[in-house]
């Protein structure tokens, strides 16, 4: 069974910086495409960041020079290292995991955790 665990969220002050983590189980994800996407109170989900399978990396304008994802294929892992965090950051963030395809919107991925809540305070 495929499990996606999220930690790392928290309530941080704007200008802060938080970093994100994804355990995932089940089976191997070297193949997976991981993303991140939010989703804030009244608001439509947000694809935040990808990593394929071979690294290749996407990130929305919003977290676009303050976000980083990267990936730790031996620990089934990925992180989301989030700097310069402002009041419009804060949302419920969840990972996901999509196979064979290249992760770039939100309904191609199958799996995805419970969520972890991020608050940054003004």
């Amino acid at each position: 069974q495929v499990q996606l665990v999220e930690s790392g969220g928290g309530l941080v002050q704007a200008g802060g910086s938080l970093r994100l983590s994804c355990a995932a189980s089940g089976r191997t994800f070297i193949n997976y495409a991981m993303g991140w996407y939010r989703q804030a109170p009244g608001k439509e989900r947000e694809l935040v960041a990808t990593i394929s399978s071979v690294g290749s990396t996407y990130y929305a304008d919003s977290v676009k020079g303050r976000s980083t994802i990267s990936r730790d294929a031996a620990k089934n892992t990925v992180y989301l290292q989030m700097n310069s965090l402002k009041p419009e950051d804060t949302a419920v963030y969840y990972c996901a995991a999509a196979v064979g395809v290249a992760g770039l919107r939100i309904n191609e991925y199958s799996y995805r955790g419970q969520g972890t809540q991020v608050t940054v305070s003004s």
